[in-house]
């Protein structure tokens, strides 16, 4: 990451819960204006380090620094959270429910009202503003989650569990938002067990295990780094096996006479795969591809 364009700072953080220990020295950077995704197996320290940086937990040692500056009291109005537990009131109307929020974040009766105004026509949920909660569909509630944690135009969004619950269509219209606010100048961390809709959105991951980061930087640069290739084959009409058997620095993973999925070592030509499964019958599809998110994830958790 580019000296100048980190806006937070993770160094060395430690929590420790009696005999637990939450976070281990964990440290990492967030640049401005980028959707991060925070990844760790279930106890890994996710929830604590969020905590640690939204001030509701103590660390025991390290720093937090925003723009290279110790981060101070003032974290709230540069921080919005939304939680992975809801917490919105469900016989309130939107609008309203959006003001108080925001006038518990500091700003005055009109410049909340001026701020709920904008952050609903912000997010598309202006048709909303007079409705019930209670009356909401899930995905619409989650608009709703996301315009009080913006309300008070926050430089960083931190989103636990953002996507929980949503169908597919919700899933993609939550998702374009995120990237809308982080093209816009929002930097955007959220955790997710979601992994395959983390490199879909992400352009910097953050993994944590045991309370040490294990991973993290852009996505694409951690991919490039690898040692390995994936080779998905797909036949049209059944093929003979055995084509990719005797093939140098190839590792035939999984195989069909319709399908091969294939690992390639560092300095393999993907031709010589190609060429091969020529010889072994029609080719529909041929893909040539770094290691997924979750392979990366399996791997620096293994380690």
């Amino acid at each position: 990451m580019e000296v100048g364009r980190v806006v937070l700072e993770i160094e060395g953080l430690r929590k420790r819960y009696g005999g637990t220990v939450a976070l281990d020295g964990c440290t990492f950077a967030v640049a401005p204006k980028r959707l991060v995704g925070l990844l760790g197996p279930n106890g890994a320290g996710k929830t604590t380090l969020m905590r640690c940086l939204l001030g509701l937990v103590v660390p025991d040692g390290g720093e937090i620094r925003w723009s290279g500056e110790p981060l101070d009291g003032d974290r709230g109005r540069r921080f919005g959270y939304m939680p992975e537990e809801r917490g919105l009131y469900p016989s309130m109307r939107v609008a309203e429910q959006v003001r108080y929020f925001a006038m518990l974040s500091g700003l005055s009766s009109a410049a909340a009202a001026r701020a709920t105004t904008d952050v609903l026509q912000r997010i598309g949920a202006a048709d909303l503003a007079e409705r019930r909660l209670e009356e909401l569909s899930h995905g619409n509630q989650q608009r709703i989650q996301l315009a009080v944690a913006l309300v008070h135009d926050p430089e960083i969004l931190v989103l636990d569990e953002p996507f929980a619950g949503l169908d597919p269509l919700g899933v993609d219209q939550f998702g374009a938002l995120l990237l809308d606010l982080a093209a816009d100048g929002t930097t955007v961390l959220f955790s997710s067990h979601q992994l395959d809709l983390v490199q879909h959105l992400c352009q910097d991951i953050v993994t944590i295990h045991r309370g040490r980061v294990v991973l993290a930087g852009e996505l694409e640069e951690l991919q490039r780094a690898t040692a390995y290739r994936r080779v998905t084959v797909v036949f049209a009409a059944p093929a003979s096996t055995g084509w990719a058997d005797d093939l140098d620095g190839i590792t035939v993973e999984r195989a069909d006479d319709r399908h091969a999925q294939l690992r390639l070592d560092a300095g393999s030509d993907p031709d010589d795969v190609l060429q091969a499964a020529r010889t072994a019958g029609s080719v529909l599809r041929f893909d040539y591809e770094p290691p997924s998110l979750e392979e990366l994830f399996r791997e620096a958790v293994g380690r």
